[in-house]
């Protein structure tokens, strides 16, 4: 168990989206993520999209580490980010959601 100091409080961006995305762009944007603090503490982003080539790209991120796979269609995209501070105007941009 991680201990966690009482003042953090997390907080979660979610967004619903059509956007398609090539698996590069997501790699770029966790990539992003991960390695800036301007978007806030991110904990943990996850979602899934539709990928420009029509497969559906699902992704899970935790600091240091991201999962990217394809997967079966849905029928609209979602995106969570999760963490502390979260600058989510600057998070909707990143993801061109704004």
């Amino acid at each position: 168990h991680h201990h966690h100091h009482a003042d953090e409080v997390f907080t979660s961006w979610g967004r619903e989206t059509v956007k398609t995305f090539s698996q590069e762009e997501i790699e770029t944007i966790l990539e992003t993520l991960s390695g800036s603090e301007e978007y806030g503490m991110i904990l943990r982003a996850k979602g899934m999209v539709e990928g420009k080539d029509g497969q559906w790209i699902y992704f899970d991120m935790v600091p240091g580490e991201a999962d990217i796979r394809t997967g079966s269609p849905d029928y609209t995209g979602r995106l969570c980010v999760i963490g502390s501070k979260l600058q989510e105007e600057k998070i909707a941009e990143l993801f061109g959601v704004a």
